[in-house]
């Protein structure tokens, strides 16, 4: 089995790039993802994923360096992120996976990572009123 923090060293930098490069193309016309990321491009934003995946996956810690701690639940919860959400994330990783060429091991790992964090940054139900941002915090809506 492939230890997660041992994947930088086996794939490189370049290769979370055009991971995340080929991830954000195809969220780019998600009519679920594409509301979610507020920028016109995504550049800030895969550069973002690149960095933090790179140090998660045991390359230099440029991330934490530049943005703290990746808090990566309290980052997210300005997102409304359902089941939905998480299964079309994970569409496009999968798919970005399949773009670059892994070993089937270090593949497995890296899918195995996406698919746990995926589902861990779900922070409401299907069916659940949508939330309202109040300066920041993100609050229920008030029943009736």
């Amino acid at each position: 089995m492939t230890n997660p923090r041992e994947i930088y060293s086996q794939i490189g930098e370049q290769a979370f790039h055009d991971l995340t490069a080929a991830f954000y193309a195809g969220v780019a016309n998600d009519p679920i993802l594409r509301p979610l990321y507020p920028e016109k491009d995504f550049e800030g934003a895969r550069r973002r994923l690149a960095l933090f995946l790179i140090q998660y996956f045991g390359g230099p810690t440029t991330y934490s360096e530049e943005r703290g701690h990746p808090r990566l639940r309290i980052r997210h919860m300005a997102f409304q992120i359902g089941q939905t959400q998480r299964d079309a994330w994970m569409r496009h990783m999968t798919a970005a996976l399949d773009s670059i060429e892994l070993e089937p091991e270090t593949r497995a790992a890296m899918q195995r990572y996406f698919e746990d964090a995926a589902t861990f940054l779900i922070n409401r139900a299907e069916g659940e009123p949508e939330r309202i941002p109040l300066r920041g915090v993100m609050r229920g809506t008030p029943s009736p």
